[in-house]
């Protein structure tokens, strides 16, 4: 399952309808939750999403919306014994408060967390969902995005392998091997399967338009990115160093985005369609206006 579960779409100040930021995402077997802030733990539950879900935690930055729900988190991690390591990524510069953030109150730490602070921008982890990078952004403090990088691979063509006259444990050979033999004659694999491009996922948070946005975003099947306001007020987006709804969604028509996710919106608005109406003037693709304890799904591969 790959899936995203927003658990708060608020920024600096909270409001009846929005908590504020925090982002779990299902990638098969991992879970990478992004950005908890206040109230993240109670989202969690209202969301059904275990602590023991998590295995990776990534910071964007320390502005308290994208953060002060770490300690809850983590001491439930604990609470409840979760078994494996969490590796934690956040800005190396901002290490300050994270071990205040991690030690925030007495408590009985049983989960291992590895730290890898970002120093830079970077290729952060390779596994088995694929790889993961970091990229520096424009925010009044140091800020990060992260970006989730599936490799190609290849689609096996059923059509294909009967004719060549593959089947059962010769696919799982053929895929290992490259080229098996079958009767006498060597079928490789690009006779009976057509390249698959990886799945890409991108998060950018608190930013002003700059060139790592857009590399961030290039060819995501789904973007998160902070729409703080309304193209009416880009001089303050600028000025505090976030992003419009008219700007993420010109990112993601020069990116070549599959589907938007607009978030992380002021609290003077509260007409979320508008968010989307001033989006759908710049994109064509799948718009989602992040609303609290909802569901997207990554959208399926494209076939080419």
């Amino acid at each position: 399952m790959r899936e995203l579960v927003v658990l708060g779409t608020g920024s600096q100040v909270p409001s009846r309808e929005r908590t504020q930021n925090g982002y779990f995402l299902r990638w098969d077997d991992e879970g990478f939750l992004f950005d908890p802030g206040e109230g993240t733990q109670r989202q969690m539950l209202y969301a059904g999403v275990p602590a023991g879900a998590i295995t990776r935690l990534c910071i964007t930055h320390f502005h308290g919306d994208h953060c002060l729900g770490v300690p809850g988190v983590i001491q439930r991690m604990s609470l409840d014994d979760v078994p494996h390591a969490v590796r934690v990524h956040y800005p190396a510069s901002g290490q300050e408060y994270f071990d205040r953030l991690h030690y925030a109150a007495s408590f009985y730490e049983r989960t291992e967390l590895l730290e890898e602070p970002v120093e830079e921008d970077g290729l952060l982890a390779v596994g088995s969902f694929g790889q993961l990078w970091a990229r520096r952004l424009e925010h009044s403090v140091e800020s990060f995005g992260y970006q989730l990088i599936e490799p190609d691979g290849r689609r096996m063509l059923p059509e294909k392998l009967r004719a060549y006259g593959v089947a059962g444990p010769d696919i799982a050979r053929l895929q290992r091997a490259g080229s098996i033999d079958v009767d006498g004659r060597t079928v490789h694999i690009d006779e009976v399967s057509a390249p698959r491009p990886g799945q890409r996922f991108a998060f950018v948070m608190d930013t002003r338009l700059c060139a790592n946005v857009l590399k961030l975003a290039d060819r995501a099947d789904l973007l998160v990115i902070e729409s703080t306001y309304l193209s009416a007020g880009r001089e303050l987006a600028h000025r505090f160093g976030h992003l419009t709804a008219q700007q993420a969604a010109r990112v993601a028509a020069e990116c070549g985005v599959r589907k938007l996710v607009l978030t992380h919106f002021s609290q003077r608005y509260l007409e979320p369609e508008r968010f989307h109406e001033e989006a759908a003037a710049e994109f064509d693709g799948e718009i989602v206006v992040a609303a609290d304890l909802t569901r997207t799904a990554v959208p399926a591969r494209s076939p080419s």
